[in-house]
């Protein structure tokens, strides 16, 4: 399976599904990080950058992220997963500046040459997976990352998380929001209830679990909230207490 959730707890803890925190303005309704495909996205708005969340496909419910700067209206967009008619009007005139894609998946880049046609925007991806995107969508790589590289949304930056195991090249993104805490977009590496789906190889869960625990857990506060590549969000508070578990557990 490519659509990678740990099972145990996951939305029906409501510790695992926090509300909006103080400091973060909200558009039209109080952000959960809950979206269904085919529904609404929901927009929060930080003091320097907005975020939309909203799902595609009913049968894998990919999550895509649009980043938009507040000061230039630059953008990016993490994973355009599918459904291009539902991404393109929320980039509207954009500009579309870049396209992530966070790992190599066929479920989080089947609208990737649709949205990159009509924008022009450059690709990343993480150097391991690059080539495994091009071949399964045609579209080159423009940008090849690794762990520490950074990825501009206008004036704000995006840096980059390297966590192998899920795909080898698999790659999250850090927003620091100088004004508040952080925000992590975690593709399929990390979500409320544990790591990503290693397809019982334990050698490769070893490696994810290691990755998230050393460059994410053991770097990054507790208020971090971050954003998985389907289902809700949480917080790295509201998981770091079941890392022993998860490990104990394995996938």
């Amino acid at each position: 399976m490519v659509g990678d959730r740990p099972g145990s707890r996951r939305g029906t803890d409501q510790r695992r599904r926090p509300g909006a925190e103080d400091g973060a303005v909200v558009s039209e309704e109080t952000y959960t990080g809950h979206v269904t495909p085919g529904g609404p996205a929901q927009t929060r708005t930080l003091e320097h950058l907005s975020i939309i969340k909203v799902a595609v496909d009913e049968q894998m419910s990919n999550n895509c992220y649009l980043l938009t700067c507040r000061e230039t209206g630059e953008q990016v967009l993490i994973d355009a997963a599918d459904s291009a008619q539902t991404l393109l009007p929320l980039v509207g005139d954009g500009p579309l500046t870049h396209v992530v894609t966070t790992h190599q998946h066929w479920d989080h880049h089947r609208a990737l040459a649709d949205v990159v046609g009509a924008t022009d925007a450059a690709t990343v991806a993480g150097d391991p997976d690059a080539e495994a995107i091009t071949e399964q969508t045609g579209v080159p790589i423009a940008l090849q990352v690794g762990d520490g590289d950074t990825v501009p949304v206008g004036s704000c930056s995006l840096s980059v998380i390297a966590l192998a195991g899920h795909t080898p090249g698999s790659i999250a993104l850090l927003y620091d929001d100088p004004s508040g805490h952080g925000h992590l977009f975690t593709g399929d590496s990390l979500f409320p209830g544990g790591v990503g789906n290693t397809q019982g190889d334990a050698e490769r869960f070893r490696q994810l679990l290691d990755d998230v625990e050393a460059k994410i857990f053991d770097r990054l506060p507790d208020d971090v909230w971050f954003y998985p590549g389907h289902g809700d969000d949480s917080t790295l508070g509201a998981e770091r207490p079941h890392l022993a578990e998860w490990r104990e557990r394995g996938w």
